[in-house]
């Protein structure tokens, strides 16, 4: 309406163009009820009335989007970047901080269900310990006298009566426990995994992005209420670049089983597929790509995994086992 009256006031009127400023000014003025009041300039005292209560938290307000892009390191020339909303826990509702870049490489990767699936089998299999254990013919108790004579009674010739094939006798070929299932899985094939499920994490919605983990309550119902505002799910990852986490936020998800902290060098594949939801830091998205990239574009071959007790003293190296984990 302003702008209406403010082009009828130029093109309808023989005004200079030296005077188009003060016509615009003119027709765009406020309405009388919209003014300034006049006793703008008093001020009374202030009684106190309106503020919180002692103890009370004020959420902090942030200018947005304060981030509208991040430097990716190595990016890819055929491929354009993947973009995610940053956000921020100091309120129960969405509150989008910006924008930031992620690389393709790390989490556009094609999906894999079978590398997902050995990196589940192989995290399933490398704590199990099977402690069966059945006894043999030479550990079974009697049995020390042969039962008939080799010859002249026409039966078969036996020397035990704790030989497998007699009843209550020891068993042959039998488990032998405890037996340890524990294999390594190719270095590749770990880090492989880990992009695979960042990146379906990514497409189906369930990968969230925070600048950190400072949320301005301890109790349990805030986090329960912003994963229900925010439609995280029933069960929630949290990703940090340390191991040391805010005191909040540790005090509040201690009582929600569902929901659980974990430092960035734990991050697993069969965590990401148990939870709905995965939360990572700024900082820890920073730790995952370039730990990723560097397993990814690697040229060393993964060294054979060896034990302590495999090793002489003079044989031990102080960074032997560098290269064995992941991060």
């Amino acid at each position: 309406m302003l702008v209406s009256r403010a082009a009828s006031a130029l093109f309808h009127s023989n005004i200079p163009v030296k005077n188009i400023f003060t016509a615009f000014t003119q027709a765009c003025s406020l309405h009388l009820s919209v003014r300034r009041p006049q006793d703008f300039d008093r001020f009374e005292p202030f009684d106190g009335r309106g503020l919180p209560e002692d103890g009370a938290v004020i959420p902090r307000q942030r200018a947005v989007p304060i981030i509208t892009s991040r430097k990716v390191e190595f990016p890819d020339r055929y491929r354009p970047n993947k973009v995610a909303w940053l956000e921020s826990l100091n309120t129960a509702e969405e509150e989008k901080l910006g924008l930031v870049d992620l690389h393709p490489d790390v989490f556009a990767t094609f999906p894999r269900i079978d590398v997902l699936h050995q990196n589940v089998t192989w995290q399933s299999l490398y704590k199990k310990i099977d402690y069966k254990r059945v006894p043999t013919r030479a550990e079974m108790r009697g049995g020390g006298r042969k039962p008939w004579p080799q010859k002249g009674t026409g039966r078969a010739r036996h020397g035990s009566i704790r030989s497998p094939i007699f009843k209550k006798g020891g068993a042959a070929h039998g488990p032998r426990g405890p037996k340890s299932y524990f294999y390594m899985l190719a270095k590749t094939t770990r880090a492989l995994g880990l992009r695979v499920a960042l990146s379906v994490k990514l497409a189906q919605g369930d990968l969230h992005i925070v600048d950190s983990f400072d949320i301005p309550s301890d109790q349990p119902e805030y986090m329960e209420s912003l994963a229900e505002s925010r439609k995280w799910g029933v069960s929630v990852l949290f990703i940090d670049d340390t191991d040391i986490m805010p005191r909040n936020i540790s005090l509040s998800l201690n009582k929600i089983p569902s929901f659980n902290l974990m430092p960035v060098y734990g991050l697993n594949v069969y965590s990401m597929l148990k939870h709905e939801s995965l939360v990572l830091t700024l900082a820890a998205v920073e730790k995952i790509e370039n730990r990723l990239l560097y397993l990814m574009h690697s040229s060393a071959a993964d060294r054979k995994y060896t034990t302590t007790w495999m090793l002489k003293e003079e044989e031990w190296e102080p960074n032997y086992f560098k290269d064995q984990v992941t991060w």
